[in-house]
């Protein structure tokens, strides 16, 4: 039973004990995880007057604000209300309302600690920063940071302001403008919190502690703040809007150069850079680009409520310690999976295990980490690994009587319920599947190059597969991380049908003259991430040769394309395709001019978005939401126009 002293509205519980110590717990109803809705804000307007009122009359000593949330604090504001909240009429009242909520929380005459563990994102980053002290787990699940701009804006509750006046412009800046999340002990390092605990059941003893000492948080120091006096902010500003041009045009991603204006404007006064938030921030809420990220990031949170409930996986086997194969494995190790990788012999494997060790030195902070990681990866020529397996996967050559062998000759090795799975990129699964006693058990697993970045895994479905299989398959790109969309077995699949006519489009008018460079550079300027000739070379140009030819399309022998794959010159992996590469970059000579880059890039485009639609009219996809979603994830298609379904209903492509 509720003591009468305690109050409990739908998102926040608060309670004094004998110490006068306030309990403030949030917990978002219906939700796995915690985010200021404008209804929690409104809640804790009310809550913040009773504190107001008990600190006046002595009746409370501070307040610890907790979680009831095993996923973590508060993951941000509530995406699901920014569509309305973009109203012109409505947002800025919503903003200064926040701000003054947040502005009384920090002037309370009591101290206010905020104990974070999990993710502290967004807005609850910002409300932890109107705190006077903030705790934080450190673990592995620990995540503080400002994502926003990966949604088109920047924080909008107070969190420009007091994130430079904690962590100094620059390391502020820099956390606002890459939406990077910060381990606990980064965060601490950044002056962003005040006190690291080894576990969660610390908050609340350290909390107490901090309350009754009065602990509170000190600003950067000077040295620090140098950096926002006037001439040198100007510098520093231009040096930021330099480094955003090297990643996102500004008129393809406005946020990260609204930013870097509001900081070159207000930078060395913390408190105005907060006032001047609304006015910088409610043009980006509505923009074209937010509109069209929110509609990716919900497409893609659409993705993670696939698959089966309480499917486990714990051991996976790879046939194929190629450049896919090898790292397929090693992001399974890496994502905590204990792997055996077979090929004919160790010296076909070894590669793959070193590159799994780079992998790993990248990916984790201590030695200890890389060499358990290296320990969950197992070189297995003789395949002793497929009878334990939850997870097969064969990633060998595109060839079909090859991969009719390797899965005839181990099915009835395999325990019950394991997936068997083939990393095809192009063939049909039911043509792989007529060499087994039961075709329905093999699925499409179909990853992207390069493993560890690209999200997105094909389920690929044939006509013989069921539901639960396809569960299965999707759980387990869950599991290891990745983001699967459903596709049905059919040549190329998704994302190669559609990025096959645009890459060979391409290749033709340079077989033609037209410059490489200019027609790389064009796709950039439409929203690429690279160009259609920079990407074959990327991918291999004897693997497109092979997707392009199991499609249908022909590749002339007097072509360039074809004398280059002769001559060995692969692309990226050898050093030289259409590009040469030096040290994983490839070298290009002077961009042509040309009146309107950005149209030629629409032109260049144009046979993918063709493609998608075909592809949706046929129902190789469910929807063309997961065709959006499917392409943007596996070609970086320019989330800023919402995917190629999206892009062409508006006009945009």
């Amino acid at each position: 039973m509720i003591a009468p002293q305690a109050t409990e509205t739908r998102h926040w519980r608060f309670h004094t004990d004998l110490e006068k110590i306030g309990w403030l717990t949030i917990n978002t109803p219906e939700s796995s995880v915690n985010t200021l809705s404008r209804e929690a804000i409104m809640e804790l307007e009310t809550l913040v007057a009773r504190f107001e009122d008990l600190a006046g009359s002595d009746e409370l000593a501070g307040v610890v604000i907790l979680s009831g949330k095993d996923s973590g604090f508060i993951a941000g504001a509530d995406v699901s209300e920014f569509d309305a909240m973009s109203d012109f009429s409505v947002l800025p009242e919503a903003l200064r309302r926040t701000h003054a909520l947040f502005a009384r929380i920090e002037s309370l005459p009591v101290p206010v600690v905020a104990g974070i563990h999990g993710f502290c994102l967004g807005g609850g980053l910002e409300l932890a920063l109107a705190c006077h002290y903030r705790i934080a787990v450190n673990d592995e699940k620990t995540r503080i940071g400002f994502p926003e701009v990966n949604l088109g804006i920047f924080p909008g509750f107070g969190g420009t302001g007091r994130s430079i006046r904690q962590a100094g412009p620059v390391d502020a800046m820099g956390i606002m403008l890459t939406g990077k999340m910060l381990r606990a002990g980064a965060a601490r390092g950044l002056n962003l919190v005040d006190k690291l605990v080894r576990h969660r059941d610390q908050l609340r003893w350290e909390g107490r502690k901090a309350v009754l000492a009065r602990k509170k948080s000190s600003p950067a120091p000077a040295i620090k703040k140098a950096a926002a006096l006037p001439l040198v902010r100007e510098a520093i500003a231009n040096q930021m809007r330099k480094q955003a041009g090297r990643k996102a045009r500004k008129e393809h991603y406005p946020a990260p150069y609204a930013l870097i204006d509001l900081f070159e404007k207000h930078g060395n006064d913390w408190r105005a850079m907060i006032r001047g938030e609304v006015d910088a921030f409610v043009p980006l809420m509505g923009s074209p680009t937010a509109t069209n990220l929110r509609r990716v990031f919900f497409l893609s949170e659409g993705l993670k409520k696939q698959g089966l409930k309480g499917a486990k996986f714990s051991r996976v086997h790879v046939i194929g310690a190629g450049v896919m194969g090898g790292d397929i494995a090693a992001w399974c190790a890496y994502r905590g999976m204990s792997v055996t990788l077979q090929d004919l012999d160790m010296e076909r494997i070894k590669p793959a295990l070193d590159r799994a060790k780079k992998l790993f030195s990248k990916r984790y902070k201590k030695k200890r980490e890389v060499d358990a990681a290296m320990l969950r990866l197992v070189a297995d020529p003789k395949g002793t690994g497929v009878s334990r397996a939850d997870v097969i996967i064969e990633a060998v050559v595109e060839k079909l009587e090859i991969k009719q062998k390797i899965f005839s000759g181990i099915e009835d090795r395999l325990k019950p319920g394991a997936i068997l799975a083939t990393n095809t990129s192009s063939i049909e699964l039911e043509r792989i599947a007529e060499a087994l006693k039961d075709p329905a058990r093999l699925i499409g697993l179909h990853f992207f190059n390069p493993v560890a970045q690209l999200p997105l895994v094909e389920v690929i479905r044939s006509t013989f597969n069921t539901d639960e299989e396809i569960g299965k398959g999707a759980s387990f790109a869950q599991a290891i991380g990745k983001s699967p969309v459903v596709v049905k077995s059919a040549p190329g699949f998704l994302v190669n049908r559609v990025l096959m006519p645009y890459m060979l489009g391409a290749v033709e008018r340079v077989e033609k003259g037209e410059s490489k460079e200019l027609l790389d550079a064009a796709a950039v300027a439409f929203g690429m991430p690279m160009g259609p000739i920079e990407l074959m070379d990327t991918v291999g140009l004897d693997v497109g040769k092979s997707v392009a030819t199991e499609l249908g399309h022909d590749i002339p022998a007097d072509s360039k394309f074809a004398r280059l794959i002769a001559e060995g010159k692969l692309g990226r992996k050898t050093g030289e395709g259409f590009y040469k590469w030096e040290k994983g970059k490839a070298q290009k000579g002077e961009t042509p001019s040309h009146p309107d880059l950005a149209g030629l890039g629409k032109e260049l485009v144009k046979p993918l978005v063709d493609m998608t639609e075909v592809v949706v009219a046929e129902g190789v996809v469910a929807s063309p939401e997961l065709a959006d979603i499917g392409v943007i994830m596996g070609t970086g298609f320019a989330p800023f126009l919402g995917g190629p379904m999206k892009a062409r209903a508006d006009g945009r492509a």
